[in-house]
């Protein structure tokens, strides 16, 4: 190799050098501008520029130059009467076009594999189907459980933990039908932790909707304990259930638990990667069974 090659080889070292620098140290004034962005998308309500700086943890004056390139850009709004900063129509453009891209299913799968490591629990996901809560993804743990679900499955409005979430958060319009046919089909046969009436069945709903999940211990599955978890989209509405279930003698069904907290935060960090921006679960109105 000649000096001038040895020169050049150096020099597109350097280059490629510089370039990864580049890459990693990407446009600061543009992340520092997004805490602005970020702030109001936090925001339930449109916000004052003292306030707005505050929360990007900026001072007014910084604060005021990026909004107004982002009013230009539409990424920002500025209403002539308050004077309060909201998200513009480029931001809302932006998020439906995100939302329209997601796969709920396809975003909870590798979380759940994660759950499921955590917590050494069976796990699996649910989506409401023509005939109603249907299995749609599973987990099986170390000590996996013997039970006959199998994907597709639909499980039971009454008495499984998955259906009793649908019926607490779902309008009744949705699952009036279903209910009415299995507890036609209960008759008057004496089970165990199955409601014997409609009234009966909407105050079950009331207390998962007051715990924000549902829970069975050996109800339709005998020996089987099983909680359900709710995850919502960006509107609020139920996109799927989150369930875990074991054997009774290895399964912490107790509200709070370890399971318990541990599957409510994953339901919330998913419902968050959906778009739901709320920092409780929705009112009770969309199950309410009027």
């Amino acid at each position: 190799m000649t000096a001038v090659d040895d020169d050049d080889s150096r020099d597109d070292l350097a280059q490629d050098d510089a370039r990864d620098d580049a890459k990693r140290a990407g446009i600061q004034s543009i992340e520092v501008g997004f805490r602005l962005l970020q702030a109001l998308a936090a925001s339930p309500r449109a916000m004052m520029l003292r306030d707005l700086a505050a929360a990007a943890d900026m001072s007014p004056a910084k604060a005021h130059r990026y909004l107004v390139s982002f009013q230009r850009l539409g990424a920002v709004t500025q209403d002539a009467v308050s004077q309060r900063y909201d998200l513009g129509p480029f931001a809302l453009q932006l998020g439906l076009a995100g939302l329209n891209r997601l796969d709920p299913v396809r975003k909870a799968r590798p979380i759940l594999s994660q759950l499921r490591d955590e917590i050494d629990q069976t796990a699996g996901i649910a989506v409401w189907g023509n005939h109603g809560p249907t299995i749609v993804h599973w987990e099986e743990s170390s000590h996996p459980v013997s039970v006959s679900l199998r994907l597709g499955d639909v499980m039971p409005l009454l008495n499984s933990a998955t259906g009793r979430l649908y019926g607490a958060y779902l309008s009744r319009r949705q699952t009036l039908p279903l209910i009415e046919r299995e507890l036609a089909a209960r008759g008057d046969v004496a089970l165990p932790d199955m409601p014997a009436s409609l009234a009966e069945y909407d105050a079950i709903c009331a207390d998962v909707r007051k715990r924000g999940a549902a829970r069975t211990r050996g109800g339709v599955l005998p020996g089987i304990n099983a909680i359900s978890t709710p995850v919502f989209d960006a509107n609020g509405h139920l996109s799927m259930a989150l369930i875990v279930l074991g054997a009774q003698s290895v399964f912490d069904a107790e509200w709070d638990g370890a399971v318990d907290r541990r599957v409510r935060e994953i339901a919330r960090q998913i419902s968050s990667e959906l778009g739901y921006l709320g920092d409780s679960q929705p009112s009770a109105r969309d199950g309410d069974p009027s």
